[in-house]
């Protein structure tokens, strides 16, 4: 049994190192950002809804459809990109640095008071 646990985990290492790059169609790095920040979004507006049967299957079924062919890729595509991210432990994490800064921005720009124009300066 031994032997053919090693023998397993020696083809597993061979064919992970085997990989030179990507897979082809992998969503390059800054587009998986932007989706995966929109992504995010999504997932927090599902929550404002009051949940009624399959509410959130429904409408995120919907808002993930329309994210992807906004950004012209398919679930397969976005699936098989987030796998191959997720097993480049540097890549995933500054592709998420990014989704951070970029909601951390959204956020900001939402949190901002706006000037009033006829406001009286303090004295």
């Amino acid at each position: 049994m031994q032997k053919y646990l090693s023998l397993f985990f020696s083809v597993l290492l061979f064919a992970a190192c085997k990989q030179e790059g990507p897979p082809p169609n992998t969503i390059e790095e800054k587009k998986m950002v932007r989706l995966l920040t929109d992504l995010h979004i999504a997932d927090g507006e599902l929550y404002t809804i009051t949940p009624v049967n399959d509410s959130l299957y429904k409408y995120g079924r919907e808002k993930y459809v329309t994210l992807f062919k906004n950004y012209h890729v398919s679930e397969d595509q976005f699936k098989k990109s987030y796998r191959y991210y997720a097993l480049q432990p540097e890549k995933i994490q500054a592709i998420y640095d990014g989704v951070s800064k970029a909601l951390k921005a959204k956020l900001d720009s939402i949190n901002k008071k706006p000037i009033q124009k006829n406001a009286l300066p303090p004295q």
